[in-house]
């Protein structure tokens, strides 16, 4: 019998794809990932190329989309609850990581400079939440 996959998710890095592949190999689904190797390679390239694909058995398609549809892609905090916008309310809230002021422009800089000698990861990053509803940006303070 010939099993053809489907494409049912794209994501830009394998990591988050191997999370999910994980969550529906364990309700049984038959998963393959495409051109994570290469993104693992050379992350720049995730964009050009369509990102890592995820594909199930074309037979599992309706179940695959199912539980991707039920996984939570808002933000919530320590307790697990959502995190509501202090602006309208929403739970459609996400998480970026921005370069926006100097302080966090110049330590980008310093580690893509250091990176030419030695491999490390840019080691100041400020994270904020925003509102896909009213595109409100906040900051959640720490207790």
């Amino acid at each position: 019998m010939l099993q053809t996959f489907t494409t049912v998710a794209k994501f830009q890095y394998s990591s988050e794809a191997q999370i999910i592949k994980g969550r529906l190999e364990s309700e049984g689904i038959q998963v393959f990932l495409r051109d994570n190797f290469t993104i693992d390679t050379d992350p720049l390239v995730s964009n050009a190329i369509g990102g890592v694909k995820l594909k199930v058995l074309s037979h599992q398609v309706e179940e695959a989309k199912e539980i991707l549809n039920a996984i939570n892609e808002y933000s919530i905090n320590g307790e697990g609850n959502n995190i509501n916008c202090p602006n309208c309310n929403s739970e459609k809230v996400k998480v970026y990581s921005t370069i926006r002021d100097g302080k966090s422009f110049l330590a980008f800089i310093f580690a893509l400079l250091i990176n030419l000698f030695v491999s490390i990861l840019p080691f100041y990053t400020k994270y904020k939440y925003k509102c896909e509803n009213c595109s409100t940006e906040f900051k959640i303070e720490k207790p």
